[in-house]
């Protein structure tokens, strides 16, 4: 029954175990991976916003906790994308059925082209704002200059090999640089924090607008986000613990990192902007300049993941020519699209991927063999119930109960009925009927 997969999927790499000549990530690799992947300009404007609403010592503990919790799910996932060999689209296929898993891999694309577009935007105005600050601006040119010079280092960068890239690049070169960036930035933010006086700035209450559990939700939404690009990257692991570890080490020092810089950032400075904020400090165009470069490798992931799911519904077209068509795609939308009010709908196609990977995690993990449930069957209704009800309970968890959150709640909903469901459909009496 192992084999079915691999004779049905018709060369669909997406949908078949990596072979184990291709599994070359030990846990030093997913480690730089997901740190590198974890830092960004974005993670640090969230950061930003948990002040005024909570006080210091309650931000950073929010911090500290919501990280190691977000990326341990992260990690979950990565381990059961490394056992069993197979891409995001081949866990959704496995848990939701061949033909309806179609829907939410088409949905992952297209969060990950906006994602990805979002990414090319918000390197645009990085760059941007460092021209400014050199003196070389204008107006007329730059922005769609700017716009094209992203796309074409992504373009550049999906026509090679993801493992050579983050093994010879990213591990050696590229982190180096970001972490030295991130040290410098957080010595003079925290030397601004001391000439103002370090215990004021400790003990700062906050107003009490946002809830703590609102703001855990707050911190757990960006290793949620990754949820369903992780196994694309772990699948190249070579057992299931290293990734497991890697991934949760990399990605919580990341997330604690940035956003702790963030919230210092808005502790020490009266600015709203953040890009202008870094630029003050000393030092801070060299190191924004490092952190924007390093923001190209979230787009990547963006890009690589999508084209990986691309492949499993067109296995016709390689990964890399998906790769590179949804760079060209995404590069066009930057240079005219608003993104500002395409976040709502971006927000809310996460609101999918929470509850649609909390049936992951419960169904497949600890499964001896999750390729047999690839072509299992066409359609889990089980499986597709709990996520539609989760989808619900995501909203109204937003609306009637914001003050609780609304990760937390819909993940440990439908993990516990995917769970309970499971065990009951695996019964001696159900098989037996079966």
């Amino acid at each position: 029954m192992a084999s079915t997969p691999l004779s049905s999927a018709g060369g669909n790499t997406a949908l078949t175990p990596l072979p184990a000549g291709e599994r070359l990530f030990g846990w030093r690799d997913h480690a730089a991976l997901w740190l590198s992947l974890g830092v960004g300009l974005l993670v640090m404007q969230i950061g930003a916003y948990l002040v005024p609403a909570l006080g210091t010592q309650a931000a950073l503990t929010v911090i500290i906790c919501g990280s190691i919790l977000g990326a341990g799910l992260l990690a979950w996932t990565a381990k059961i994308g490394c056992d069993s060999g197979l891409s995001s689209a081949g866990l959704m296929h496995a848990t939701y059925g061949s033909s309806f898993a179609r829907l939410p891999v088409l949905l992952n694309i297209v969060q990950l082209i906006g994602w990805t577009t979002f990414e090319l935007v918000v390197m645009r105005d990085g760059t941007m704002a460092i021209a400014r600050q050199s003196g070389s601006f204008s107006a007329s040119l730059w922005p769609v200059l700017t716009t094209l010079l992203w796309g074409a280092v992504l373009l550049a960068l999906l026509s090679g090999s993801m493992v050579r890239l983050v093994r010879k690049f990213i591990g050696r070169y590229g982190l180096p640089l970001v972490i030295a960036s991130l040290l410098w930035l957080s010595w003079q933010f925290l030397s601004k924090a001391s000439a103002q006086g370090l215990e004021g700035v400790w003990n700062r209450a906050g107003d009490g607008s946002m809830s703590t559990l609102s703001a855990l939700d707050l911190v757990i939404a960006m290793p949620v986000s990754w949820l369903p690009l992780v196994a694309d990257f772990a699948r190249h692991g070579r057992d299931g613990n290293s990734a497991l570890r890697g991934t949760w080490l990399g990605y919580a020092v990341a997330n604690i990192w940035c956003y702790a810089l963030g919230l210092l950032v808005a502790l020490t400075t009266p600015s709203t902007d953040l890009v202008a904020a870094l630029l003050l400090a000393q030092g801070g165009l060299i190191a924004l300049g490092l952190i924007l470069i390093d923001e190209v490798d979230n787009a990547y992931g963006d890009l690589y993941s999508g084209s990986v799911a691309g492949h499993s519904l067109k296995p016709g077209w390689s990964v890399r020519r998906w790769g590179m068509a949804l760079a060209v795609l995404c590069t066009a939308l930057a240079l005219v699209l608003p993104m500002h009010s395409l976040e709502p709908f971006l927000l809310m196609l996460s609101s999918v991927f929470v509850p649609l990977y909390g049936v992951i995690l419960a169904r497949l993990a600890g499964q001896a063999n999750v390729v047999s449930l690839v072509t299992e069957r066409k359609v889990n209704i089980s499986a597709v119930a709990i996520w539609l009800l989760g989808v619900a309970c995501y909203h109204l968890c937003a609306q009637l109960a914001p003050s609780w959150g609304a990760a937390l709640p819909t993940l440990a909903v439908t993990f516990v009925l995917a769970r309970f469901t499971r065990k009951l459909l695996n019964s001696p009496q159900v098989s037996a009927a079966a």
